[in-house]
């Protein structure tokens, strides 16, 4: 991929790609599995399924800038191909997301979804993988950064509705409690934006899941630096409306993907193998 996915905003509207694109493992439909699936899907024939595509290597634009590719992105095709239908990725801004799923404008979500108990409110969530979130600064100057702790005073850019922006405003508090300078916390509508405010000086300080931020790290040049060790590790969580009746069949065709070794697969294609994990839960969110 060209360093400029790193700094592009995401293209507009929805992906208009063939949603028959063979992913890296192809699937056979399982008969089992699909009979699960809710009528009214297995009539549609179609899982449209809502990414924020600037999260590379999870989701993001081939070179194309119009085909949405990726880890989550293979992974959704492949649970299609297990349950008999066809997989529609669709362009959509990261927070309106879980809204647009609760009001049935979506079927699934898969954006990296961190799996919690305030988002398991919204929605249900089959766990697929485990994921922390690391610190990127700039490469030949950026600020030595090793714990939230140490935000306190810097200027920090983020993806709005993430958990990182949680987790820098949350910080900010315990550093003002404590007689610290506040995280100065920039809000962007993707992870792009978030990484061009970092590399362009705006910011001190990024944030992201840790396979993004490694990926990002590998793909700049030395523009971007891993500093600190990640932390709050979770699971990310396939996204779908409450009961929508999606849930169960997802988790199956997931754990079916994990046991005959195309998850593995897919995982191995975007070097991510790190956060793969053996058994997808429902509703997993750790606390």
């Amino acid at each position: 991929m060209s360093l400029a996915l790193l700094t592009i905003a995401a293209g507009c509207g929805d992906d208009d790609s063939d949603s028959t694109v063979t992913p890296a493992t192809a699937t056979a439909a399982d008969s089992v599995i699909a009979g699960q699936l809710p009528q009214s899907s297995r009539d549609k024939g179609t899982l449209t399924v809502a990414t924020d595509p600037s999260y590379a290597p999870n989701e993001f634009f081939d070179t194309d800038g119009k085909t949405i590719i990726g880890m989550d992105i293979d992974l959704a095709r492949a649970l299609g191909g297990v349950l008999g239908l066809k997989v529609q990725p669709t362009q959509v801004v990261f927070d309106s997301i879980l809204p647009g799923l609760a009001s049935g404008r979506y079927d699934v979500g898969m954006s990296s979804f961190t799996d919690t108990k305030e988002r398991e409110k919204q929605v249900d969530f089959v766990t697929y993988y485990s994921a922390g979130t690391s610190f990127m600064t700039r490469g030949e100057d950026g600020a030595e950064i090793a714990t939230l702790a140490d935000l306190c005073g810097h200027t920090v850019a983020v993806e709005t509705g993430t958990t990182q922006q949680a987790d820098a405003g949350d910080q900010s508090g315990r550093c003002t409690a404590a007689g610290k300078p506040k995280v100065t916390v920039q809000n962007y509508d993707d992870q792009n934006g978030a990484n061009l405010a970092l590399t362009s000086g705006r910011a001190e300080v990024s944030m992201a899941d840790s396979p993004v931020a490694d990926y990002q790290a590998k793909l700049s040049g030395g523009k971007i630096r891993i500093v600190g060790k990640p932390y709050g590790t979770a699971p990310y969580g396939i996204a779908v409306p409450k009961n929508s009746g999606l849930a169960a069949p997802l988790r199956a065709a997931m754990a079916k993907l994990i046991d005959d070794g195309s998850y593995a697969k897919i995982l191995d294609r975007w070097g991510v193998r790190d956060g793969a994990i053996s058994d997808p839960r429902l509703n997993g969110a750790a606390g």
